[in-house]
């Protein structure tokens, strides 16, 4: 086995300081209180060695024993399985789907767009933040209907959406009035104390320094 393995005795995940993805696998790690590291790896100067546990040189990558997982939704849905109380996924397999599958129409609905706004140039980054707008906009009755995203408890859907909601304002993306019921949704869960745990030095600085700009 190679070094990055060998070397852990208890569950470690290494995760970009910024990146959104990195953000919601560590999220969920603190939403268990799991007994876990997390190490903090620039992905543009990624490790040899976490280049053979993840062929792909992506982040977040998780390693519990001689197990190594990359993706994090893979990896959320490890955390909910490997501590299931409380359980962030229905029990029942029927609604569990659902919530997949929403989590996968996320994934591919407005995480796709941050991709963009991060990593495009900048024409197709503007793009992609009107579109974002416009998308959230139009599901402003999803958050209106219950305390957290189509659900009265806490679930993992909660936990990919709260990285991508927090940083909206980074990236210049401002909500209307009418969307107070998203707004108060990203307070809502930004606010938890897991929320906070999960947050890197990088990220408070980043939204710090935005707060310092806009005021």
């Amino acid at each position: 086995m190679i070094n990055a393995l060998n070397r852990k005795s208890i569950m470690t995940l290494f995760a970009d300081p910024v990146c959104h993805y990195s953000h919601r696998a560590r999220f969920i790690l603190c939403e268990k209180s799991a007994s876990a590291e997390v190490e903090f790896v620039d992905s543009k100067e990624f490790p040899e060695d976490l280049q053979e546990l993840n062929p792909y040189g992506t982040l977040p990558i998780l390693i519990d024993r001689d197990l190594a997982l990359f993706n994090s939704r893979i990896i959320m849905e490890y955390l909910d399985e490997r501590f299931p109380h409380p359980p962030l996924y229905p029990i029942d397999p029927v609604s569990r789907a659902r919530s997949r599958l929403l989590i996968h129409r996320i994934d591919q609905d407005w995480y796709t767009l941050l991709d963009d706004i991060v990593n495009a140039g900048e024409k197709k980054a503007a793009k992609a933040k009107k579109l974002l707008r416009e998308n959230l906009i139009a599901s402003i009755p999803l958050f209106e209907s219950n305390k957290y995203f189509l659900s009265d408890e806490f679930t993992l859907v909660d936990g990919v959406l709260a990285p991508l909601l927090w940083r909206l304002p980074l990236y210049g993306i401002e909500l209307p009035k009418e969307a107070k019921a998203i707004k108060d949704y990203i307070a809502r869960v930004t606010k938890r104390d897991t929320f906070q745990e999960s947050m890197s030095k990088e990220e408070l600085d980043m939204m710090e320094s935005h707060i310092l700009m806009a005021s």
